[in-house]
């Protein structure tokens, strides 16, 4: 069997330790694909690509450890796996992160620098549309909450969105994607729709 219709086959998984998985996999149910939520070494195996979803980096990352993923994790996305990383899974990707707590450790894989928690608090969250040339003409809604912000783009990442005053909101790296914001709570499917596309061209 080829490859490309391997790939075609696996499920698309949702690292499903914390935070709004179950909305990731709505979505990519709701898009006809096979969706799974990975919570062990061995799922990482059978999946074409993984969603890291929001929540709290510090918490995803210590049960990742827990839970014997954060190495398997981190060479398959060294290896190519696709990956696309929404708020919390941002930071997780990123290669450098800015005040994060003691200890605290990413997956990598965005030569990026993040800050947690940029915006400010729970209750500075807001929403905005923006520009993403990718996606076509029609602004993406994006809902910040507690979100991240990439401070500087290395030189082998690009920025595929800022806000109004410059600040980098999206970013992409190969076959990494992430956001600041959440595209699976705003009924527009657009980025998961492109990550898919990433996965299976990746085949």
């Amino acid at each position: 069997m080829a490859g490309s219709q391997l790939v075609d086959q696996l499920p698309i998984g949702v690292l499903a330790l914390q935070g709004d998985f179950r909305e990731h996999l709505a979505v990519l149910e709701l898009l006809g694909e096979t969706a799974i939520a990975v919570k062990t070494p061995q799922q990482l195996e059978h999946i074409a690509g993984l969603i890291i979803p929001g929540g709290e980096s510090s918490v995803i990352d210590k049960l990742s450890r827990l839970y014997g993923l954060y190495d398997p994790l981190r060479e398959a996305i060294a290896g190519g796996l696709p990956v696309y990383g929404t708020c919390a899974g941002l930071i997780m990707l990123a290669d450098t992160v800015l005040d994060s707590i003691d200890g605290q450790r990413s997956f990598g894989g965005l030569d990026v620098v993040v800050r947690r928690n940029a915006f400010g608090s729970q209750t500075d969250s807001f929403e905005t549309d923006i520009r993403v040339p990718e996606l076509g003409d029609v602004p993406v809604h994006a809902i910040f909450i507690r979100a991240p912000v990439v401070e500087s783009v290395g030189a082998k990442a690009r920025a595929i969105a800022t806000l109004d005053d410059g600040r980098i909101v999206a970013v992409e790296q190969g076959n990494v994607l992430g956001t600041s914001f959440h595209p699976e709570i705003t009924g527009d499917t657009r980025f998961h729709e492109y990550f898919i596309s990433r996965v299976r061209a990746s085949g």
